[in-house]
């Protein structure tokens, strides 16, 4: 990567220059446009995803280099980034932004939240256990997450969703932490709505999040670019975003009741209508 700048107060934050980078998820939306701003500002990046035909599609299209990988696994995990040192020499950059929900409240099978821990929590968890190490003793590293607003606020109507962003956060947060002061940042990319299959299948939540604000993938792209230049830890397409995040943090009972009457509209927009009585 490019050569660290000391900031006053102690820490240091990589340049945002040409450098080598894999992307989770990215055969279509959010991790897509990520990509295509990458190689568009000259990095070299290597994309992954399970679906090999969208996957290559893709690569073509931006000039990246294609990894089907699943990173629901450990192995998954670590066969993508054997492939991109490979094909890359070293990777300088990791953006995990495979991703996905359930809609499921408490009812979610094991089954279920053992798959979305796996691949909402445990792919950058692995990931970072393959790449922070060897970061900080080189200097200089960055991890970036897709993690959602919801992982600062929470997602009605999606408890598993909810809980693994939030520990995708804390992840990003513990790595910063950490390594900062080895050259190593750590981000949280935390959009609300954007228009991707995740808004098109959430129902009733969609109108909730406001189709009219929801950005495009390319507007989260630009957000990001802009987040690697000033080494935040959170990276808010939706500026709106922080000034919930504060709330949440500074009133929690006046948040937590917010939250609870955006609940009681979903439930009365997806209650059955009483039956007509005959005439």
């Amino acid at each position: 990567m490019s050569r660290a700048i000391a900031h006053a107060e102690g820490t240091a934050v990589p340049e945002t220059v040409a450098t080598r980078a894999v992307v989770t998820g990215a055969a279509r939306g959010i991790g897509r446009a990520i990509a295509a701003r990458l190689v568009a500002e000259g990095w070299e990046v290597v994309i992954s995803d399970l679906d090999a035909d969208e996957l290559h599609r893709t690569a073509v299209e931006l000039g990246a280099h294609a990894v089907v990988a699943d990173v629901a696994t450990d192995a998954g995990v670590g066969a993508l980034i054997d492939a991109a040192e490979a094909r890359l020499g070293e990777v300088d950059a990791f953006f995990g932004n495979a991703g996905f929900a359930l809609m499921g409240g408490l009812d979610t099978p094991d089954s279920d939240w053992a798959r979305i821990l796996d691949v909402n929590l445990m792919a950058h968890v692995r990931a970072a256990r393959r790449l922070v190490p060897s970061w900080a003793e080189r200097g200089t590293g960055r991890f970036v997450v897709t993690a959602s607003a919801a992982g600062l606020l929470t997602m009605l109507r999606d408890a598993p969703y909810s809980v693994t962003k939030h520990a995708a956060v804390a992840l990003v947060e513990w790595i910063n932490a950490t390594y900062r002061h080895r050259g190593v940042v750590a981000q949280a990319v935390c959009p609300q709505g954007v228009q991707t299959r995740l808004l098109d299948d959430s129902g009733p939540l969609a109108d909730v999040l406001s189709r009219d604000s929801a950005l495009t993938p390319e507007q989260v792209a630009d957000a990001v670019w802009r987040g690697l230049g000033s080494g935040e830890p959170l990276i808010l397409p939706h500026p709106e975003v922080r000034d919930y995040y504060i709330r949440r943090a500074t009133d929690t009972d006046a948040w937590l009741r917010g939250m609870n009457k955006l609940e009681q509209k979903l439930e009365s927009m997806t209650e059955p209508a009483p039956p007509e009585e005959n005439q």
